[in-house]
């Protein structure tokens, strides 16, 4: 997709979003959002995909801000995802302080809040789902492309159960995966179960059968018409998270399996093929030009929400965002085994404007309870808006730096690129539930070592290739790790092992020495014999310390060749 065919896909996606005449922007009124506004649809042909991703653990209602910071690299700069704030709105002819404005991007985003309230929860998805399902009858398939059972303390504790639970209730059809895996090769099957539904995964393997360890594809009918799925992990779960905890499986992008699993399921009568896939939306465009016979990608993992079905070549390409903040809607014709024609719409799941479903909110409420008292526990609270969210840093992981520095008696702090985790708006209360949405994984020892000046460079050097390599194909869909107690200069525009430059110890105000050991404290290393008090201790008692939290704006980070 060049820039000329974006700006013409955008062009129509008022239409698609339902901003213009009659849409959701009109509903925004004094009595709020309308349910019915959020459901209405042209309806089209005979099969409707539900598609919804990265939910990262959160039951109920949260906020949840998009980044300012989205940068493409390569082909992909400039293109959608990777554009962001008034580009964002002026791309796809959205008002700002609209509900969509709000939706989709950063713009206004404390006031707009204010005005829209939260986002997400299962019991208003159940919501939505019934609604089209009873609309729909037997053309629905519901997908998730996986991270929903992972990101928060009821998670950690059920090692993923609570979560698999309510998409089983809310009636999820397949899924894949890659935070999944981190509760251990042993507890994945068990959960698999518990989702009950189909896991595919066609990248991943036995490493000493070279056998594949889940299946690749499943067979659906929806409306008379005979659907493949595809599923496809996160390639790089075990290098972005521990192998140590995975160790006889391989992943990878594995275009030809994807290949081989398309001609299969067309060879057996698929006449719509469906790739669910955690790759991230740059790697599953590449794989969109380069593997023929896949219809839709749902696609997942990198978070992005677009309001818009990209199309590479008869490939429609769908983003749906993350912690349950939207439900993808996309109704195809398919007739003689191609897909005629579609309508997709991103919708954004506006609590207050959506009744919750009784018996998903029952649900929740009863998976949350053994937790109840202790996410209810204040530990501070803050004066500006907390968000994680961005290319380079957000107040969140400032934060958490912060607390790494003071409470581990350290000169610099990693944290990880996470890209989960929630919003808190100025003046609300740091609850421990607010402090585990950042923190809550299954290897959160805050280690405190000596690290060489050369080696935080090396560290800098290697996240940011994951990031900004040219090739999507080597890039992993985080975020830069982000540095407290130090600054530094990236260009993004240069090859690996010198985007890196001007490092800079922020107290002494003198050039990081590469020959130089330094003080290093950070958290979620991959590494199994790390140890250390777990990262939530050391946030909630920098916060308990502070009782109310101010984060300074940070500059420590300059970004050329953009």
């Amino acid at each position: 997709m060049n820039r000329r065919d974006f700006l013409q896909v955008a062009a129509a996606a008022a239409t698609v979003l339902g901003v213009g005449p009659g849409g959701l922007a009109r509903a925004a009124t004094a009595q709020g959002i309308s349910q019915g506004d959020l459901l209405r649809f042209p309806a089209k042909g005979n099969v409707t995909l539900l598609h919804v991703t990265d939910i990262h653990g959160q039951l109920r209602p949260v906020h949840f801000r998009e980044p300012s910071i989205n940068l493409g690299v390569g082909e992909a700069a400039g293109l959608p995802p990777h554009i962001t704030g008034k580009d964002f709105l002026k791309a796809f002819d959205i008002k700002a302080g609209s509900p969509e404005a709000f939706a989709l991007t950063m713009e206004d985003y404390v006031a707009l809040a204010r005005q829209y309230g939260r986002v997400g929860g299962l019991d208003r998805l159940a919501t939505l789902v019934k609604a089209i399902r009873a609309e729909r009858g037997d053309k629905v398939l519901l997908l998730d492309g996986g991270d929903s059972l992972q990101g928060s303390w009821g998670a950690l504790q059920t090692k993923g159960g609570d979560m698999a639970r309510a998409l089983k209730a809310l009636g999820v059809e397949g899924s894949t995966g890659h935070w999944e895996f981190t509760y251990g090769k042993d507890r994945v099957p068990g959960l698999i179960e518990e989702l009950g539904c189909p896991f595919l995964a066609c990248n991943v393997k036995d490493t000493e059968w070279e056998e594949n360890v889940f299946d690749g594809t499943h067979m659906y009918e929806r409306g008379g018409v005979k659907i493949a799925v595809v599923g496809q992990a996160f390639p790089y779960t075990p290098v972005a998270n521990p192998r140590w905890l995975m160790p006889n499986w391989s992943f990878g992008i594995r275009e030809e399996t994807i290949r081989e699993q398309v001609e299969a399921a067309r060879a057996a009568g698929a006449q719509l093929v469906v790739l669910l896939s955690h790759n991230g939306f740059d790697v599953d465009r590449k794989v969109a030009s380069r593997v023929e016979g896949i219809d839709v990608i749902l696609t997942g993992h990198t978070h992005d929400a677009l309001p818009v079905a990209v199309q590479v070549g008869r490939t429609l390409l769908i983003a749906s965002g993350s912690h349950g903040k939207f439900l993808s809607r996309l109704d195809l014709d398919v007739r003689d085994g191609q897909v005629k024609d579609f309508s997709y719409r991103i919708i954004p799941v506006f609590a207050d404007a959506i009744a919750p479903d009784p018996e998903m909110a029952k649900l929740v409420e009863d998976l949350r309870a053994p937790y109840a008292a202790e996410y209810a526990k204040v530990v501070g609270e803050t004066d500006g808006l907390l968000f994680r969210r961005g290319n380079f840093n957000g107040t969140w992981d400032d934060l958490i730096c912060e607390a790494l520095l003071a409470e581990r008696d350290a000169e610099i702090a990693l944290s990880p690129g996470f890209r989960w985790g929630t919003t808190l708006l100025p003046g609300e209360k740091i609850t421990m539930e607010d402090v585990w949405n950042q923190t809550a994984i299954t290897y959160p020892a805050a280690y405190r070592m000596e690290m060489s000046g050369q080696m935080l460079k090396d560290i800098l050097e290697d996240v940011a290739d994951n990031l900004f390599n040219p090739d999507p194909y080597y890039q992993q869909g985080g975020d830069m790790v982000r540095v407290g107690g130090m600054g530094y200069t990236i260009d993004i525009a240069k090859p690996i092992g010198s985007r890196i430059g001007g490092m800079t110890h922020l107290k002494s105000g003198k050039p990081i020495d590469p020959a130089r050991n330094y003080v290093v404290t950070g958290w979620a290393s991959v590494n199994e014999a790390t140890s250390g008090p777990p990262i939530w201790d050391i946030v909630s008692a920098h916060i308990g310390k502070r009782k109310v939290v101010t984060v300074k704006d940070n500059q420590s980070v300059r970004i050329v060749g953009a």
